[in-house]
């Protein structure tokens, strides 16, 4: 099998073509004659022994693309040794486009490419070829592989896939890939600049195909430009700007962006920097000037601001190019405004004494016009009725001033203190009961009071105190005053009996030391009762055992309604009991002393049987006649011929009626009893024995010298026996 072409593409490819020759020769496949692998046998036959025949052995073709000729491109020519040029041998093509891409003459087994090929798309075809016997269809040859493969011509120009592109360099930069073709190049002259750059193939020669892409380069912007201020400023603010506020703007220009365009302002000079404050707006860039302090036309009309401003980021770069600031002038006119009156002070504090009569001038303000001169107005402040101090000590008021337009107001706080005289007089400060208790002793301190005023500090802080002095001597109390603003309840007698007298009243008199002097009464009342000491506090008995017990008043009401009931319910089952007694008793049925009978007037039948002695006891009777809260004399003794006798006289022969008539009256002058109706009952003991009493108390005798007074100390359970054996002179009252 021969496989030929027409001609050389070019030398390089003689290579890959090592059946190819140039000059239009022909390449010739071996011819299928027998082989080293046939034996001949001996009827003539030859034994074919399997090996490949190098005659039908392919390799590729090759066919250039993009052919634009009017015929099919001629790609190589099929060969078979069978083949004897009779036409007996027919070639059949398939594969990747046999039939469409790619043709076959039959006959001849020339290949053609009816089509134009592009390498960039495909680069090879992989075909199959067969030789068959044209009578009998059977396979000449074993069905062989081979490969078509597209041959490249430069038909394609270079592409950038990315452009146009976008670069940005800094202004002033130096070199880099692509270089900058002046020098200081500016930014604020111009910033955007489009470059085209083209690539060529072939290295540039003669036949080469070129592309080409667009470059848009930026400068990027650095602080090379310091602010400047287009002019000097003018600014009109009238003086009723209200301080803190914004008066105006002013700004200075700067070429660079972002932050190396950055100012900071500032007022330099100190005329303009103790009225007006300036800052920087962010957004702006401005500068704004705000009012430090109020302006005033009449005081000064005019302000000039010397303002800077200054770049806040510089590059040390172009630090030549001279310091990065600017200076302007700003002139502020001051407008003149119709204004409120003006008060003198920002507020007024004055005084005037209590009780003062209406009328009474407290104190002026003072107030102006600051539109014109000489136009000060005083307002007087008088008392509408009389002040008092203790009730209220300070007084707000609010003055107001007003122009002829009463649009125009101004108002000034005013606050009036109350002075003080002294117009109260002091009184005792009592918050608890004054408690006695029963054991008290002759010039033991019942309590230390003090006194309280109204009145300031400054008129009568310092107290005396005395008893009033038109009343009789206190037989129970005295007062001492400690000249330190106290005073002490002493007692002057030895024990007291709350059952026998629980209150008593004692009038306390006390002066201030103001000016004038005042003094006032207060009456203090003092509870008698037994006493149990906790620490130095003394407490009632009845109260320590509450407070021991830990019960609150809510308890104790709950037990006292107990014990009623209870004592109800037994009062009513005795009363029941009581019905069921026989109303006659028998006149035989004599207790003691008592005579019981049952009819409403017997006469002389009832005298005959009641003992009129028994309403009578002489000697306790003349025993009541002495006052209950004092003790009585002390006894006077005697030898053993005197009998110890009632100092009243006898009482025999008294009449009953008259006897009961005198208890009574003595019931109803009697302070000391309780304030409700109660039973007296009087009984007759007798006149006691001759021979005197056995009692130690009315006995003769000498008293032993030994001081019993620490039985005091020892609690309500010892106060009897303390009585027995106390100093007798110490009952004297005094």
């Amino acid at each position: 099998m021969r496989i030929s072409t027409t001609s050389c593409l070019c030398p390089f490819l003689v290579c890959l073509c090592f059946i190819q020759r140039c000059g239009g020769a022909s390449h010739h496949v071996p011819t299928k004659v027998p082989s080293k692998n046939q034996t001949k046998l001996a009827n003539g036959e030859t034994e074919v022994h399997h090996r490949p025949k190098r005659g039908w052995i392919w390799n590729q073709f090759f066919v250039l693309e993009e052919h634009m000729g009017p015929d099919a491109q001629y790609v190589g020519k099929l060969h078979s040794n069978s083949d004897k040029g009779d036409g007996s041998v027919r070639y059949i093509l398939s594969g990747e486009g046999a039939g469409t891409i790619f043709i076959i003459d039959e006959v001849t087994g020339d290949i053609h490419a009816t089509k134009s090929l592009d390498r960039e798309r495909k680069t090879h075809y992989v075909l199959h070829a067969q030789a068959l016997d044209r009578n009998t269809e059977e396979a000449l040859e074993p069905k062989s592989e081979f490969i078509i493969k597209v041959q490249d011509i430069n038909d394609n120009a270079p592409k950038f896939p990315d452009g146009p592109f976008v670069a940005m360099v800094p202004e002033m930069s130096e070199v880099g890939i692509i270089r900058t073709a002046l020098a200081n190049m500016d930014r604020e002259a111009r910033e955007h600049y489009t470059v085209v750059i083209q690539a060529k193939d072939m290295a540039g020669q003669v036949g080469g195909l070129s592309g080409s892409t667009t470059i848009n380069i930026t400068l990027t912007d650095v602080n090379d430009n310091p602010p400047k201020f287009p002019q000097n400023y003018q600014l009109y603010v009238p003086e009723s700007a209200q301080v803190g506020k914004p008066v105006g703007k002013i700004k200075a220009n700067d070429e660079d962006l972002g932050i190396n365009a950055d100012i900071r302002y500032s007022i330099i000079n100190s005329e303009g920097a103790n009225m007006f404050s300036i800052s920087t707006d962010r957004d702006t860039r401005e500068g704004i000037i705000s009012l430090k302090k109020p302006l005033n036309f009449e005081r000064k009309k005019t302000y000039t601001l010397n303002i800077e401003g200054v770049n806040t980021h510089v590059d040390p770069r172009f630090s030549y190019l001279g310091a990065f600031k600017d200076t302007a002038t700003l002139k502020i006119t001051v407008g003149d405004v119709d204004e409120a009156p003006v008060f003198s002070m920002d507020y007024y504090i004055m005084d005037v004494y209590e009780n003062s009569p209406s009328g009474t001038e407290v104190g002026a303000v003072t107030a102006r016009d600051p539109d014109s001169r000489n136009s000060h107005v005083s307002g007087v402040i008088y008392t509408t009725q009389p002040l008092d101090r203790e009730d209220m000590p300070w007084h707000n008021i609010t003055v107001m001033a007003s122009e002829v337009n009463p649009s125009l107001l101004s108002h000034v706080p005013v606050t009036v203190q109350v002075l003080d005289v002294n117009d109260n007089p002091p009184e005792i400060a009592t918050e608890e009961e004054v408690i006695v208790c029963e054991s008290s002793r002759p010039g033991q301190v019942i309590q230390t009071v003090t006194a309280v005023d109204k009145d300031d500090f400054a008129n009568g802080q310092r107290f005396s105190f005395a008893l009033p002095s038109q009343l009789p001597v206190n037989p129970n109390f005295t007062l001492k005053d400690n000249e330190d603003s106290t005073a002490s309840i002493i007692a002057r007698r030895r024990r007291f009996n709350h059952l026998t007298q629980e209150l008593y009243e004692l009038p306390i008199v006390v002066w201030d030391s103001g000016e004038p002097l005042l003094s006032g009464t207060s009456t203090l009342t003092l509870r008698v009762c037994p006493c149990q000491r906790h620490g130095r506090i003394r407490m009632c008995q009845g109260e320590a055992f509450l407070s021991s017990a830990g019960l609150s008043t809510g308890a104790l009401i709950a037990i006292l309604l107990c014990i009623v009931i209870l004592l109800i319910v037994v009062l009513f089952i005795t009363l029941r009991r009581s019905k069921k007694e026989p109303l006659i008793i028998s006149e035989e049925d004599i207790r003691e002393n008592v005579v019981t009978y049952d009819d409403e007037g017997g006469g002389e039948e009832d005298t005959e049987a009641f003992d009129i002695i028994a309403l009578r006891n002489p000697a306790a009777a003349e025993e009541l006649k002495f006052r209950r809260d004092i003790r009585p004399e002390a006894r006077k003794h005697c030898g053993p011929p005197c009998s110890h006798r009632s100092p009243s006289v006898e009482l025999d022969e008294v009449d009953v009626h008259e006897f009961i008539k005198q208890r009574l009256v003595e019931a109803d002058m009697d302070t000391s009893v309780p304030p409700y109706d109660s039973l007296q009952t009087y009984a007759y003991e007798g006149q006691g024995s001759p021979t005197g009493s056995i009692s130690p108390v009315d006995s003769p005798g000498t008293h032993s010298e030994q001081d019993f007074n620490y039985l005091d100390d020892w609690g309500p359970q010892f106060q009897k026996l303390a009585e027995l054996y106390g100093d007798p002179e110490s009952d004297v009252t005094t």
